[in-house]
């Protein structure tokens, strides 16, 4: 099992009691921003339109070899997944950037997170920064600083949290909204098929 004192959490929850609701009203949503060096995660609870903090924190590798890197967060992110029991994730997705070779690093090290959360039969969703940016700040150039401070804002936290963090609970975020969004797009499908316009993706199109 992964050791526990390799993840460090950032904040605690002072009541971890969850009212129990049906499942589209309520979910635990745990949200990865990927690195070979540090992996973020960021847990929320989402009841309704509210969301709530639960945890966050980093996996951080050690300097080894890219194997046992990989081996460290595919594991931290098993056992994140033990502890916490979300019922669906989400992670950023890799850009790429003028260097091609720590994009493909920050690729294996993403895939070896994905491959932690579908082990454990957990459905995925993948954003952009731009996306999560949009959904957590309103505007896609957002700041890292920008963004710490409104993920501070939503979850009611009393502290900061730590960049890594913050951008994990961003990616949980922008997963809550974009529930919320499908959520309403779908119950209007059958006004808006006869229209002539339908959803797709997320979107209306004619």
């Amino acid at each position: 099992m992964f050791p526990m004192q390799r993840i460090c959490a950032l904040l605690t929850l002072p009541n971890p009691f969850v009212p129990a609701l049906p499942a589209r009203q309520s979910m635990k949503i745990l949200g990865i921003d990927p690195g070979l060096r540090t992996t973020g995660f960021g847990i929320i609870h989402k009841q309704g339109h509210k969301l709530s903090y639960i945890a966050s924190g980093t996996i951080k590798t050690p300097d080894a070899d890219l194997p046992q890197r990989l081996k460290v967060i595919l594991a931290g992110v098993s056992e994140i997944i033990r502890t916490y029991d979300p019922d669906c994730a989400a992670i950023e997705k890799v850009f790429v950037n003028v260097n091609p070779q720590s994009t493909l690093l920050l690729g294996q090290a993403r895939g070896a997170a994905i491959c932690a959360l579908v082990h454990a039969d957990l459905a995925v969703a993948e954003y952009t920064a731009l996306q999560i940016k949009q959904a957590v700040v309103g505007h896609g150039r957002a700041q890292k600083q920008q963004v710490q401070d409104m993920v501070q804002r939503l979850l009611l936290l009393s502290g900061m949290p730590g960049t890594d963090a913050s951008d994990a609970l961003g990616v949980a975020i922008c997963h809550a909204h974009s529930g919320d969004t499908l959520a309403t797009l779908g119950g209007l499908a059958p006004a808006l098929a006869k229209k002539g316009l339908r959803v797709r993706r997320g979107r209306l199109v004619g």
